[in-house]
């Protein structure tokens, strides 16, 4: 026997929205996120309307959601944290259309737990660093750095 769990209707509620320039078209985006439902939209500055241009589903739940530029960098990247322990780099790939994973780094195990870092998330301005944090018991800090380099993305962590 085996087991099939199917969503009969997907979430409506916006845990985290976040906006910036995700295809690189130099239009503003916003990106939601529904319980473990990832939504990339864009506004249409003439009809006022909102347009939905991908929606794509997690295995897990969605804890935190940031955006950021890399220096130097036309389009902005998304930082997602979960409920797995990780956190997740995706950049939108217009072409595609799809969220493409750049880099992945885990920084405890499963389940949403107060010492495992995920739930706060805080990028620097200049798009060098990602700072990620569990629930405020001030332990355990983690820094994320990103740089651009030797024509890719790179990124190291260390404890703080």
């Amino acid at each position: 026997m085996f087991l099939y769990n199917l969503t009969l209707q997907r979430a409506t509620g916006i845990s985290y929205a976040i906006h910036g320039n995700f295809s690189g078209t130099k239009q503003q985006e916003i990106v939601v996120s529904r319980g473990k439902i990832l939504e990339l939209l864009r506004p249409d500055p003439n009809t006022g309307k909102v347009h939905t241009l991908l929606t794509v589903e997690v295995f897990g739940v969605i804890r935190s959601l940031m955006a950021f530029r890399l220096t130097g960098g036309t389009k902005d990247y998304i930082v997602v944290g979960s409920d797995s322990g990780r956190i997740v780099i995706l950049e939108y790939q217009p072409s595609k259309n799809v969220f493409e994973k750049i880099h992945q780094e885990t920084f405890g195990k499963s389940g949403c737990r107060r010492i495992v870092p995920g739930q706060y998330l805080a990028v620097d301005p200049k798009g060098r660093a990602v700072m990620i944090s569990e629930s405020p018991t001030g332990l355990g800090f983690s820094v994320s750095c990103a740089w651009p380099g030797g024509g890719g993305f790179k990124a190291s962590s260390c404890r703080v």
